[in-house]
């Protein structure tokens, strides 16, 4: 199923990612997260649930 989810005026870019072109920007809606490629961002975006983003956060802080 497909939704419309307004990410217009949050996206934000990890502190870590420095000035380097290769980085993911990322937006909260109620609902779910946005998730964009920060040097082509007209090419779409991704929007996941919540709690599918925070599993992935924890994933990829794993040592």
């Amino acid at each position: 199923m497909r939704a419309s989810i307004d990410f217009h005026t949050a996206w934000r870019k990890s502190s870590f990612s420095g000035n380097d072109a290769n980085c993911v920007e990322v937006a909260f809606a109620p609902l779910a997260v946005g998730l964009r490629d920060s040097k082509n961002a007209s090419a779409g975006q991704l929007a996941v649930g919540r709690r599918g983003f925070s599993g992935l956060v924890r994933w990829a802080e794993r040592p």
